[in-house]
């Protein structure tokens, strides 16, 4: 195949390995850097480097990587997961290739000074506190008087996230937070707290090119109260592009991207819908989790991937379709199998029950036989998805509430049962 060039993916990990195929069938090739010497644990399992034509480690000098990757000559630089953001900020601004800069690099990666920023741009944004100890966060929680979230300040995929419903846990969690590693191999810099928000929590994903956005998707989602999580997702939904809902959401996330300087590349957002309007969660500036990315072009044809090979080398066709709605061609829910007890695990009784069902795709087992099962808290701890597909809305519904009836405790036989 000749290559008409090449574009650049920093911390190219997990759903990334979808960007590829993409711009290999634009006829451009992709070039990895990682930021970092090491991989973080955590992501070391989902790097394929056969995917790349070369894997450039940045060593902490930015003028050799720039010369390293200017080898290739790339139209673009573009973050492969969270981990990459501020990075491919730097290493796209000095280039000189279409950047989102770096002057709002750490409002797109650092939880409390992304809200703060919102705020000043006039953008609703939730009650906050940057935690410098645990008196100042106790005090701070006597005055607000509800339930708060306590949270690293960068981190991804919940990791960390707290839901403290008295001063003394908020405490607890500021000690545990601390100074602990977080998802990304890395000593959490600090702790922010955030009221805890009301309301239909929903995703919000987007490409954007020169300032100009197109929503790929948008998710809803179900959640539960289990293993002392007040509030863990247990399906997402694909919901249709228009709707009143919908509508405030993408008007808000657009007013998200603006305030935080997003100009270029795919978003995550995350959003409370509460009883008097939307309020950000938090925002990525990178492409949406969990393959989910991979799932949504099953269901519209289309997805953050194909648009981000627009963006970056096609942008002529990008900016002639970017207000055009996705349509759903099938519905699609992402279904997780939360565990409550600990042990080995010796089956998923309801498995073969689940597969029957009339929208089931297919499922990704964590855990497999033998392994151990843990209740779960946060994205790495589910002990699995279950993926339904289905032309009829309603039907999909139905067989995501099914799995919802037949998990749970009775779900896991266990080698060894634990109270």
């Amino acid at each position: 195949m000749n290559t008409k060039g090449y574009v650049v993916i920093v911390d190219a990990f997990a759903a990334a390995r979808f960007f590829p195929p993409e711009f290999s069938q634009a006829g451009y090739q992709c070039v990895r850097v990682q930021s970092t010497p090491q991989v973080p644990e955590a992501f070391a399992d989902s790097l394929d480097l056969t995917l790349y034509a070369d894997n450039i480690i940045h060593s902490g000098d930015l003028a050799e990587t720039v010369r390293a990757a200017g080898v290739y000559e790339p139209v673009a630089v573009f973050a492969g997961s969270e981990f990459g953001v501020e990075f491919a900020d730097r290493l796209s601004e000095a280039m000189g290739l279409p950047s989102n800069g770096t002057a709002l690099s750490a409002a797109r990666r650092d939880k409390f000074t992304m809200i703060e920023t919102i705020k000043a741009a006039g953008v609703r944004g939730a009650r906050q506190l940057l935690a410098t100890s645990e008196e100042e966060l106790v005090r701070w929680h006597e005055d607000l008087g509800s339930r708060v979230v306590v949270k690293p300040l960068k981190s991804a995929g919940n990791d960390g996230v707290r839901f403290c419903a008295t001063p003394a846990e908020s405490a607890a969690a500021f000690r545990e937070l601390t100074g602990a590693e977080n998802l990304f191999s890395e000593r959490n810099e600090g702790v922010v707290a955030q009221e805890h928000l009301f309301g239909g929590e929903y995703m919000v994903n987007t490409v954007s090119r020169d300032g100009r956005h197109h929503v790929t998707d948008i998710m809803g989602t179900t959640r539960i109260s289990v293993n002392g999580v007040h509030d863990i997702s247990n399906s997402v939904y694909l919901l249709p592009r228009r709707g009143e809902v919908q509508d405030q959401l993408v008007a808000y996330a657009f007013d998200v991207l603006q305030a935080l300087g997003v100009a270029h590349g795919p978003s995550h957002i995350e959003i409370k819908m509460t009883a008097t309007g939307p309020v950000l969660i938090e925002m990525g500036a990178r492409i949406c989790g969990g393959d989910l990315p991979h799932y949504v072009q099953l269901a519209t044809g289309e997805s953050p991937f194909d648009w981000t090979a627009d963006a970056y080398v096609r942008p002529e066709r990008f900016h002639a379709r970017c207000d055009d709605d996705y349509r759903i061609e099938r519905f699609f829910s992402s279904v997780g199998l939360v565990a409550g007890t600990t042990g080995t695990l010796r089956s998923l009784r309801h498995l073969d029950t689940v597969r029957e069902l009339e929208s089931f795709h297919d499922v990704s087992q964590f855990v497999p036989v033998g392994g151990t099962v843990v209740p779960t808290t946060n994205d790495s701890t589910y002990v699995g998805f279950v993926r339904l597909f289905h032309e009829e809305e309603e039907v999909v519904r139905r067989d995501s509430n099914t799995i919802h009836y037949l998990d749970g405790d009775g779900m896991y036989e266990l080698a060894e049962q634990e109270a």
